[in-house]
Parts: structure tokens; C-alpha cells; sequence
């Protein structure tokens, strides 16, 4: 299986994209392609081009669960204080290289731990 395409939440700093981007993973992001776009209408534009969501935000999460929006392949919820891109780049980079792990899935990033929690059909 290939690396899935990522949609950067505007939280994602750019040397984070910028690193992903060089290991050769598609990353949109909405800070360049989407500014102020709402939550609702980010998840719908991940869900509607089948881009796995990599954010910041717990929001998504909520959207999914509590609100009953349609889920994206996969949520990458990142719970973690600032730190290199090269380090942030390197987690996301290890959940690509085995995309069958998350596919489906909620899966927060806390540090070196990983939970998941799927996501609704």
C-alpha cells in the first residue's frame, strides 16, 4: 500500500509540510489552499477527496463522534508540545510507512505513545 495524501490542518507548521513533502508524501494544506476555511468544511473537503486528516486539533475528532460528520480514511490527531519538524515529520512519517495501521482510524500521537480509536462507517 502507498502513502496516503494528507490534508494539513492550518495548525500543522509549514516546516513540518515542508518535511513530509521531501520524504515524498502529498501533503494539501489548508493554510496555502484553504485559509479560514471552517472545521466542517475541512473534513468535508477530506472526506470528499479521500485525504487523511493531520491535525492539532481535537475539534476533528468531535465532528466525527459526537456530531456524526462523515469520517475521512483516517484522522492523525497530534497531542504533543512544539517540537522540530524533523521530529514531527519522522512520527508521521513511521504511521505512512505502515498506512494499514491507521486506515480507518482515529490515531492520537501523545509523545512516543499511539492510541486509535476507529471511526464510524
Amino acid at each position: 500500500m502507498s502513502r496516503p495524501a494528507l490534508l494539513a490542518n492550518e495548525n500543522v507548521p509549514r516546516p513540518a509540510i515542508e518535511v513530509l513533502r521531501a520524504a515524498g508524501v502529498q501533503v494539501m494544506s489548508v493554510a496555502e489552499s484553504m485559509p479560514r476555511a471552517s472545521d466542517k468544511a475541512v473534513l468535508a473537503h477530506a472526506v470528499a477527496n479521500s485525504l487523511w486528516m493531520l491535525t492539532f486539533d481535537r475539534d476533528y475528532g468531535e465532528l466525527v463522534f459526537a456530531r456524526e460528520a462523515a469520517a475521512p480514511p483516517a484522522i492523525l490527531y497530534v497531542r504533543q508540545g512544539p517540537q522540530a519538524a524533523e521530529a514531527f515529520g519522522a512520527d508521521v512519517l513511521a504511521l505512512l510507512n505502515d498506512p494499514a495501521f491507521a486506515l480507518g482510524h482515529l490515531v492520537v500521537l501523545s509523545g512516543r505513545r499511539l492510541r486509535w480509536r476507529a471511526l464510524p462507517a
